[in-house]
């Protein structure tokens, strides 16, 4: 997935806003919250990190080309980075950038998820 395929995605998804920061990283958010952070993975290639739940923290933790985001696994939050190769088609990646597009929103207060139309 190129940068410009990620952000394209998740620009289409409900309620979303894009800033780039963190040394140049293009970080999406819902409701103020971070859902997915597009940087640099190894070798040059878009390393795209995003939450998850803790049955597919689990499961993605140890697959190669993804492991645990480095600075906000260690503390303790379920989110992944996909780095490399052979990590998560582009199909399995949009589906996962959705679910955590999914996790931020629902984790909104039910009165910013109304004021948001995500309700």
């Amino acid at each position: 997935m190129t940068y410009d395929d990620y952000n394209s995605f998740c620009r289409r998804l409900p309620m979303t806003t894009h800033v780039v920061q963190w040394g140049g990283a293009h970080v999406w958010k819902v409701g103020g919250k971070v859902f997915a952070i597009g940087g640099w993975g190894d070798d040059g290639r878009v390393g795209i990190t995003f939450k998850v739940s803790e049955i597919a923290y689990e499961v993605l933790k140890d697959q190669a080309g993804l492991r645990p985001a480095p600075y906000l696994a260690s503390r303790g939050m379920k989110w992944i980075q996909h780095f490399g190769e052979p990590g998560l088609s582009d199909d399995e990646l949009r589906d996962h950038i959705r679910i955590s597009h999914g996790i931020v929103a629902r984790g909104l207060s039910k009165k910013k998820q109304r004021e948001l139309g995500l309700l």
